[in-house]
């Protein structure tokens, strides 16, 4: 264990074999001449951009994408390289930090594509096709105003706008119902067909992507130039339905914990915790843990939804979730004391609590509970 790990009250692990093996399982199933385009966004799903992006670098990735510049930046201030996307919107005022770090920035209709070609600077772009998400993107149907601007010599997007890609967002591909199946193809044909029409116009749409992480894996043969893969990539997908299709063994790549700061006695009939929400019922011994709802552990825990694992047992979490603590039932644990490790998403002995029993328990999906794990929670790659 590092020394920093020896001395922080919380913390994130990021397994690197784990995250190159997800790699590897994803890479497997794209189509030919397709590649990864790992989203790294929102702190890489919480699992911390920097260290992600440089580990996907590592195993040879080159393109990324993000939510917003802010991200970019950070990545590139970083050392990260290759080409990396802004999915999102961009104020004007920001246009400058697109050019200075190297940026692609998405074109999300086509009047943002005046609004970034009058900027008058060279810009690397992606543009982006509603096809049915309702979402960012100028819909299929009015492509014909995209294939003015991109395709008239006077225009200011034409003139300064470079487009490397065209893309669009898949929102039914994590099913294959047959509505959700139909849909997904008719989002697919609307793709290519607006595709078609900008290349009949004498636009170079650049590389295409459709695929994200359940696109890939429940779509493969709708094809492109790039997917991508978000939370696959981490090892898991949004819910632990969407496993019962999946033929990946995906590994989890992320583990939270923290330091037990104190164990202590408490006596029957006395409260614990904001509000007293738990009573003791009988004499118990209560673990307070260093790590709360600021750093990401949902308040929905509290009060025996959810638990811990202290030298590989579960201990119950009693009381509230405070913001920076929380309480544990370890009366059966033994040897529990001051100083030892608990896990909060991970591995402990023969125990485990995955990101599917904390977003069940808090009636979310694991794309929430992880991304909102806080900066607080120090990223080590072991």
């Amino acid at each position: 264990m590092k020394k920093e790990e020896m001395t922080a009250r919380a913390w994130i692990e990021i397994d690197r074999k784990n995250l190159s093996e997800n790699v590897r399982l994803l890479q497997g199933l794209l189509p030919c001449g397709c590649r990864l385009m790992p989203a790294v966004k929102a702190n890489a799903y919480g699992h911390g951009a920097v260290p992600v992006a440089r580990e996907l670098n590592r195993l040879g990735i080159r393109e990324l994408c993000v939510a917003s510049a802010s991200e970019g930046v950070e990545l590139r201030k970083a050392g990260v390289k290759g080409e990396i996307l802004v999915l999102g919107y961009t104020h004007p005022d920001l246009f400058p930090l697109l050019r200075r770090y190297r940026l692609s920035q998405t074109v999300i209709d086509a009047s943002y594509a005046e609004l970034l070609g009058s900027y008058g600077k060279k810009a690397d772009v992606h543009i982006k096709i509603d096809t049915g998400m309702r979402r960012l993107g100028e819909r299929s149907e009015n492509v014909k105003r995209l294939c003015e601007l991109f395709s008239c010599k006077s225009s200011a997007a034409c003139k300064n706008l470079n487009v490397k890609g065209t893309f669009t967002h898949l929102c039914c591909d994590e099913s294959r119902s047959p509505a959700d199946k139909a849909f997904t193809y008719l989002q697919a044909r609307r793709f290519y067909e607006a595709v078609n029409m900008l290349e009949s116009h004498g636009v170079s749409c650049g590389k295409k992507h459709l695929l994200a992480s359940s696109g890939l894996i429940n779509y493969p043969e709708i094809g492109g130039d790039y997917v991508r893969a978000g939370i696959a990539l981490y090892g898991v997908l949004s819910s632990r339905n969407e496993l019962e299709g999946c033929r990946l063994d995906l590994r989890p790549v992320l583990s939270v914990k923290a330091r037990v700061a104190a164990v202590k006695e408490l006596y029957a009939g006395e409260g614990a915790g904001y509000g007293l929400t738990y009573t003791a019922d009988a004499k118990r011994k209560i673990a307070v843990v260093s790590v709360g709802y600021a750093d990401g552990i949902p308040r929905s825990l509290s009060n025996g939804c959810g638990r811990v694992l202290i030298n590989g047992k579960a201990a119950p979490i009693v009381g509230r979730v405070c913001m920076d603590q929380l309480l544990a039932d370890v009366t059966e644990i033994e040897d529990a004391k001051s100083g030892d490790i608990a896990v909060l998403i991970g591995k402990s002995g023969e125990s485990e609590i995955t990101a599917y029993d904390l977003a069940e328990a808090s009636a979310s999906i694991t794309n929430e509970v992880l991304s909102r794990l806080g900066n607080r929670l120090v990223r080590f790659v072991v």
